[in-house]
């Protein structure tokens, strides 16, 4: 997307420091989103979360759908992204959370540029 300056896979949401793949301890899969506000703002990122996402079944903590806000503007967006989802797909339990970030928490490299390093573009 437009005005994404980097993109990292990692783990948060979690209280147990230090999770990885192998040992996710009590964190989520998760990806770290470091954009210029001038060229795309939060707003726009979730409405492309919700376009592309599919959050309609529970998951382990490992894999839950969750989005992870920094200021209360952020909680703000995400808890009417996820009302707005809700609305939408009256016949589907949405099943997403929003939770304030953890420490943050960068994958192991193998996991970076996952889809790209398959020649997959989403």
């Amino acid at each position: 997307m437009e005005g994404i300056a980097r993109a990292v896979v990692g783990y948060t949401g979690g209280k147990e420091r230090n999770p990885t793949y192998r040992s996710i301890k009590d964190s989520t899969e998760s990806l770290l989103l470091e954009y210029d506000p001038d060229k795309i703002t939060f707003e726009d990122i979730l409405a492309e979360w919700s376009r592309m996402h599919r959050p309609f079944s529970r998951r382990p903590k490992q894999y839950r759908s969750a989005i992870f806000y920094l200021n209360k503007d952020q909680k703000d967006t995400a808890t009417e992204t996820i009302a707005a989802m809700k609305q939408m797909c009256r016949d589907l339990t949405v099943c997403s959370d929003v939770q304030a970030a953890t420490p943050f928490y960068q994958a192991e490299k193998y996991h970076q540029d996952y889809l790209k390093k398959r020649g997959i573009r989403h």
